[in-house]
Protein backbone atom coordinates (compact mmCIF):
# COMPACT_ATOMS: atom_id res chain seq x y z
CA UNK A 1 0.00 0.00 0.00
CA UNK A 2 3.01 2.31 0.71
CA UNK A 3 4.13 1.88 -2.93
CA UNK A 4 0.36 2.96 -4.60
CA UNK A 5 0.84 5.71 -2.08
CA UNK A 6 4.12 6.54 -3.17
CA UNK A 7 3.16 6.59 -6.58
CA UNK A 8 -0.35 8.88 -6.05
CA UNK A 9 1.61 11.22 -3.87
CA UNK A 10 3.29 13.07 -6.99
CA UNK A 11 0.68 12.62 -9.23
CA UNK A 12 -1.72 14.49 -6.83
CA UNK A 13 0.54 16.86 -6.28
CA UNK A 14 1.14 17.60 -10.48
CA UNK A 15 -2.58 17.60 -10.80
CA UNK A 16 -3.13 20.23 -7.78
CA UNK A 17 -0.40 22.69 -9.08
CA UNK A 18 -1.91 22.45 -12.58
CA UNK A 19 -5.65 23.15 -11.81
CA UNK A 20 -4.13 26.17 -9.44
CA UNK A 21 -2.18 27.23 -12.90
CA UNK A 22 -5.46 26.48 -15.35
CA UNK A 23 -7.30 28.85 -13.33
CA UNK A 24 -7.29 27.68 -9.23
CA UNK A 25 -6.94 31.61 -7.60
CA UNK A 26 -7.59 34.67 -9.02
CA UNK A 27 -5.47 36.70 -11.43
CA UNK A 28 -4.74 39.64 -9.16
CA UNK A 29 -1.09 39.78 -10.37
CA UNK A 30 -2.44 40.58 -14.01
CA UNK A 31 -5.61 42.59 -13.19
CA UNK A 32 -3.04 44.84 -11.40
CA UNK A 33 -1.29 45.34 -14.24
CA UNK A 34 -3.38 46.03 -16.47
CA UNK A 35 -4.78 48.88 -14.52
CA UNK A 36 -1.49 50.72 -14.22
CA UNK A 37 -0.93 49.60 -17.49
CA UNK A 38 -3.94 51.72 -18.02
CA UNK A 39 -3.06 54.33 -15.22
CA UNK A 40 -0.25 54.48 -17.81
CA UNK A 41 -1.78 55.10 -20.94
CA UNK A 42 -4.69 57.70 -19.43
CA UNK A 43 -1.00 59.89 -18.21
CA UNK A 44 -0.04 59.88 -21.31
CA UNK A 45 -2.96 60.86 -22.92
CA UNK A 46 -4.34 57.75 -24.76
CA UNK A 47 -7.75 58.65 -23.33
CA UNK A 48 -7.37 62.07 -25.83
CA UNK A 49 -5.57 60.45 -28.49
CA UNK A 50 -5.63 56.67 -29.16
CA UNK A 51 -9.37 56.96 -27.71
CA UNK A 52 -10.88 53.46 -29.67
CA UNK A 53 -7.40 51.24 -28.04
CA UNK A 54 -7.63 52.43 -24.64
CA UNK A 55 -11.50 52.12 -24.34
CA UNK A 56 -11.17 48.43 -25.46
CA UNK A 57 -8.16 48.32 -22.89
CA UNK A 58 -10.86 49.62 -20.48
CA UNK A 59 -13.47 46.84 -21.23
CA UNK A 60 -11.01 44.01 -21.34
CA UNK A 61 -9.87 45.10 -17.32
CA UNK A 62 -14.40 45.25 -16.86
CA UNK A 63 -14.39 42.31 -18.39
CA UNK A 64 -11.53 40.68 -16.15
CA UNK A 65 -13.24 41.75 -13.08
CA UNK A 66 -16.80 40.36 -13.95
CA UNK A 67 -15.06 36.90 -14.78
CA UNK A 68 -13.18 36.67 -11.19
CA UNK A 69 -17.07 37.53 -10.16
CA UNK A 70 -18.04 34.79 -11.32
CA UNK A 71 -15.21 32.67 -10.73
CA UNK A 72 -13.86 32.15 -14.10
CA UNK A 73 -10.51 32.80 -13.51
CA UNK A 74 -9.23 31.67 -16.78
CA UNK A 75 -11.30 34.35 -18.51
CA UNK A 76 -10.07 36.81 -15.76
CA UNK A 77 -6.30 35.97 -16.99
CA UNK A 78 -7.45 36.07 -20.66
CA UNK A 79 -9.11 39.99 -20.15
CA UNK A 80 -6.69 40.93 -17.65
CA UNK A 81 -3.93 40.48 -20.19
CA UNK A 82 -5.88 41.86 -23.18
CA UNK A 83 -6.49 44.98 -21.43
CA UNK A 84 -2.57 45.12 -20.22
CA UNK A 85 -1.81 44.80 -24.06
CA UNK A 86 -4.45 47.18 -25.38
CA UNK A 87 -3.77 49.86 -22.61
CA UNK A 88 0.03 49.41 -23.76
CA UNK A 89 -0.81 49.95 -27.13
CA UNK A 90 -2.67 52.78 -26.65
CA UNK A 91 0.23 54.30 -24.80
CA UNK A 92 1.82 53.76 -27.82
CA UNK A 93 -0.30 55.41 -30.10
CA UNK A 94 -1.37 58.26 -27.74
CA UNK A 95 2.41 59.29 -28.12
CA UNK A 96 2.45 59.80 -32.00
CA UNK A 97 -1.20 61.22 -32.24
CA UNK A 98 -0.22 64.04 -29.44
CA UNK A 99 2.87 64.52 -31.95
CA UNK A 100 0.80 64.65 -34.48
CA UNK A 101 -2.00 66.68 -32.93
CA UNK A 102 1.27 69.36 -31.70
CA UNK A 103 2.40 69.31 -35.38
CA UNK A 104 -0.73 70.39 -36.60
CA UNK A 105 -1.32 73.22 -33.76
CA UNK A 106 1.64 74.77 -34.30
CA UNK A 107 0.66 74.83 -37.79
CA UNK A 108 -2.90 76.45 -37.41
CA UNK A 109 -0.96 79.20 -34.73
CA UNK A 110 1.71 80.20 -37.38
CA UNK A 111 -1.85 80.80 -39.98
CA UNK A 112 -3.49 82.59 -37.66
CA UNK A 113 -0.47 84.82 -36.53
CA UNK A 114 0.50 85.21 -40.17
CA UNK A 115 -3.42 86.23 -40.87
CA UNK A 116 -3.42 88.76 -37.68
CA UNK A 117 -0.15 90.37 -39.20
CA UNK A 118 -1.77 90.94 -43.21
CA UNK A 119 -4.87 92.54 -40.95
CA UNK A 120 -2.66 94.87 -39.43
CA UNK A 121 -0.58 95.33 -42.18
CA UNK A 122 -4.12 96.31 -44.09
CA UNK A 123 -5.14 98.47 -41.23
CA UNK A 124 -1.99 100.61 -41.33
CA UNK A 125 -2.74 100.89 -45.21
CA UNK A 126 -6.41 101.91 -44.50
CA UNK A 127 -5.45 104.13 -41.96
CA UNK A 128 -3.00 106.29 -44.17
CA UNK A 129 -5.95 105.93 -46.99
CA UNK A 130 -8.31 107.93 -44.50
CA UNK A 131 -10.62 104.64 -44.99
CA UNK A 132 -14.25 105.53 -42.84
CA UNK A 133 -13.89 105.54 -39.15
CA UNK A 134 -16.39 103.43 -38.20
CA UNK A 135 -14.33 101.01 -40.60
CA UNK A 136 -11.21 101.34 -38.41
CA UNK A 137 -12.97 100.92 -35.44
CA UNK A 138 -14.61 98.12 -36.07
CA UNK A 139 -11.27 96.84 -37.54
CA UNK A 140 -9.20 97.90 -34.63
CA UNK A 141 -11.70 96.42 -32.50
CA UNK A 142 -11.58 92.55 -34.27
CA UNK A 143 -7.40 92.87 -34.05
CA UNK A 144 -7.68 93.52 -30.68
CA UNK A 145 -9.72 90.51 -30.23
CA UNK A 146 -8.09 88.20 -32.34
CA UNK A 147 -4.53 89.27 -30.53
CA UNK A 148 -6.20 88.40 -27.15
CA UNK A 149 -7.20 85.01 -28.68
CA UNK A 150 -3.94 84.30 -29.98
CA UNK A 151 -2.27 84.73 -26.52
CA UNK A 152 -4.74 82.19 -25.33
CA UNK A 153 -4.42 79.70 -27.97
CA UNK A 154 -0.04 80.01 -27.37
CA UNK A 155 -1.26 79.41 -23.81
CA UNK A 156 -3.15 76.35 -24.31
CA UNK A 157 -0.38 75.03 -26.84
CA UNK A 158 1.66 75.14 -23.80
CA UNK A 159 -0.54 73.37 -21.44
CA UNK A 160 -1.05 70.57 -24.19
CA UNK A 161 -4.47 71.29 -25.45
CA UNK A 162 -3.48 70.95 -28.87
CA UNK A 163 -7.14 70.34 -29.83
CA UNK A 164 -8.10 73.55 -28.63
CA UNK A 165 -5.34 75.47 -30.10
CA UNK A 166 -6.46 74.40 -33.67
CA UNK A 167 -9.99 75.36 -33.06
CA UNK A 168 -9.54 78.52 -31.58
CA UNK A 169 -6.55 79.49 -34.41
CA UNK A 170 -8.85 78.42 -37.32
CA UNK A 171 -11.39 80.75 -36.27
CA UNK A 172 -8.71 83.63 -35.96
CA UNK A 173 -7.56 83.53 -39.29
CA UNK A 174 -10.76 83.30 -40.36
CA UNK A 175 -11.87 86.53 -38.49
CA UNK A 176 -8.66 88.18 -39.47
CA UNK A 177 -9.01 87.11 -43.05
CA UNK A 178 -12.13 88.95 -43.08
CA UNK A 179 -10.96 92.09 -41.51
CA UNK A 180 -8.34 92.15 -43.93
CA UNK A 181 -10.60 92.12 -46.57
CA UNK A 182 -13.24 94.01 -45.43
CA UNK A 183 -10.26 96.89 -45.03
CA UNK A 184 -8.94 96.17 -47.88
CA UNK A 185 -12.03 96.56 -49.67
CA UNK A 186 -12.46 99.90 -48.28
CA UNK A 187 -9.17 100.85 -50.49
CA UNK A 188 -8.32 104.23 -51.28
CA UNK A 189 -11.31 104.38 -54.23
CA UNK A 190 -13.67 103.53 -51.43
CA UNK A 191 -12.16 106.16 -48.86
CA UNK A 192 -12.62 109.22 -51.62
CA UNK A 193 -16.06 107.89 -52.25
CA UNK A 194 -16.89 108.22 -48.71
CA UNK A 195 -15.40 111.85 -48.19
Amino acid sequence: MSFVRALLLPLVAAVGIAAAACGGEPPDKEIQQAQGALDAARAAGADRYAVEEFTAAEDALKRAHDAVAQRDYRLALNNALDSRERAQDAAKQAADGKAAARVAADRALSAASGALTAARNALKSAEASHAPVRLLAAARHAIADADERLQEARTAIENGDYGAVVDDAAAITKAATATTGDLEAAGPAAARRHR
